[in-house]
C-alpha cells in the first residue's frame, strides 16, 4: 500500500466551464498529440482502424442530453469532458502495491511510474471516475500528468507552460492555476461560478472543479419584436437614388 504526503499548499488543476464546452475533441486530440511523443508517452491504439477500436487516452469527453428542471425551461445538451482530477486522498495511489501510483508533495499531482507498474489495474478499480487507462501494448496503466513535462518546461515561454488541453481549447472553457491558492485566477473563477467537486460523497477531494451550465432561455418563447418604420429623406440624395425610391414606392 503507498502512503500519500502531507496535503500539499500548492493544488495544481483544471476548472472546465461546462457552460461553453461545445464538446468538439480538441483537447482530447491535442492531449494524445502532446503526450504520446512526451516523457509518459507513448499512447498507443489497439486495433484503430478495427470495429472494435481501443486505445489509451487521458481526456474524454461525453455529452448528455439533460432534462429541463423545471419542464417549463428547454432542454440542453451538456459536454463532459473527463480525466484525472488529482484528487487530494486518492485511493488509486493507496491501493497500488508496489509505489508506482504516487502523488507528488510539491504539486499534489498524481502520477503513474512505468517503470513500477506491474499492470495489476487495482488503481483502476480504485477510481470511481474511471480515469485509468490501462494499455493493452505495454501492459501499465497510465493516466493524465497535467502535462508536468510541459507545464515545467523553462525552455517554453511562460504563456506556453499550460496543459495541451488548456491551449488547445478553441472557446476557453477550460483553465489552468493553482486551486489551492484562494487568490488565484482559478479559485476565484470557482468561487464566482459556483464550482464543485465531482461526485463528492465519495471523500476523494477532486483538485479539479466543474463550472455548472447556465440555464438555457426558451428563445420559441420570446414575443417577435415589430420592426419599426424608418422615413428617409432622399430629396438630397444623387438622381439614381431618387429614381429607385420613386421605383421601390410604388
Amino acid at each position: 500500500m503507498t502512503m500519500l504526503p502531507p496535503p500539499s499548499p500548492k493544488k495544481l488543476g483544471l476548472v472546465i466551464d461546462l457552460d461553453i464546452c461545445v464538446g468538439c475533441h480538441a483537447c482530447a486530440v491535442a492531449c494524445k498529440e502532446w503526450n504520446d511523443g512526451g516523457q509518459f508517452g507513448p499512447l498507443p491504439d489497439e486495433n484503430p482502424y478495427g470495429r472494435e477500436p481501443l486505445g489509451v487516452w487521458f481526456n474524454r469527453v461525453h455529452s448528455y442530453d439533460v432534462e429541463p428542471a423545471p419542464e417549463s425551461k428547454p432542454a440542453m445538451t451538456v459536454h463532459f469532458p473527463r480525466s484525472c482530477l488529482h484528487c487530494e486522498t486518492p485511493d488509486c495511489v493507496k491501493v497500488c502495491q508496489t509505489g508506482a501510483s504516487y502523488k507528488r508533495a510539491e504539486d499534489g499531482i498524481v502520477l503513474v511510474d512505468a517503470d513500477k507498474c506491474i499492470g495489476c489495474q487495482l488503481c483502476a478499480w480504485a477510481c470511481p471516475y474511471g480515469a485509468r487507462e490501462y494499455s493493452e501494448v505495454r501492459g501499465t496503466m497510465q493516466k493524465c500528468t497535467l502535462c508536468v513535462d510541459r507545464i515545467y518546461n523553462e525552455t517554453l515561454s511562460e504563456y506556453d507552460r499550460q496543459p495541451a488541453c488548456v491551449m488547445a481549447c478553441p472557446t476557453r472553457a477550460r483553465h489552468f492555476g493553482d486551486l489551492g491558492d484562494p487568490e488565484s485566477k482559478v479559485s476565484k473563477l470557482v468561487a464566482e461560478r459556483g464550482g464543485y467537486d465531482l461526485m463528492p460523497e465519495m471523500g476523494y477531494k477532486p483538485v479539479n472543479k466543474y463550472l455548472p451550465p447556465r440555464v438555457r432561455r426558451d428563445g420559441c418563447a420570446a414575443q417577435p419584436v415589430p420592426a419599426q418604420g424608418e422615413n428617409v429623406d432622399f430629396s438630397t440624395a444623387s438622381p439614381l437614388l431618387r429614381w429607385m425610391d420613386r421605383i421601390l414606392s410604388r
